[in-house]
């Protein structure tokens, strides 16, 4: 089955920087095949779209995160990457990988099916 598994949450102090990391397994197509996102949720808020990554590789943000996370993709390693700088406290949440519709669908980035456990990101001032 799919499985997307998350890492390198943890705390740092604001003006930090972390690499979430993840890794796909179990789809029939490689990872780039698939519209792929992050995704966060800190307490009560709803979730929110951080960033995706289409199959051509064009990337989209949340305004609230342009300029200072990039989103990127190994396709021989079907492993997603997040790399987060400048983190400020409000960035503090739980993290998620999540795979939209493959290639072949024009809707690939509008629903995602499959999700990771989550890892979390604490920012401390």
């Amino acid at each position: 089955q799919v499985m997307l598994v998350e890492s390198g949450g943890g705390s740092v102090q604001a003006g930090g920087s972390l690499r979430l990391s993840c890794a796909a397994s179990g789809s029939v197509l490689s990872a780039s095949s698939y519209c792929m996102g992050w995704f966060r949720q800190a307490p009560g808020n709803e979730r929110e779209q951080v960033a995706i990554i289409d199959v051509d590789g064009s990337t989209s943000y949340a305004d609230s995160v342009k300029g200072r996370f990039t989103l990127s993709r190994d396709n021989a390693e079907n492993t997603l990457y997040l790399q987060m700088n400048t983190l400020k406290r409000e960035d503090t949440a739980l993290y998620y990988c999540a795979r939209g519709g493959s290639q072949w669908s024009s809707e690939r980035c509008k629903a995602f099916t499959f999700w990771g456990q989550g890892t979390q990101v604490t920012v401390s001032s």
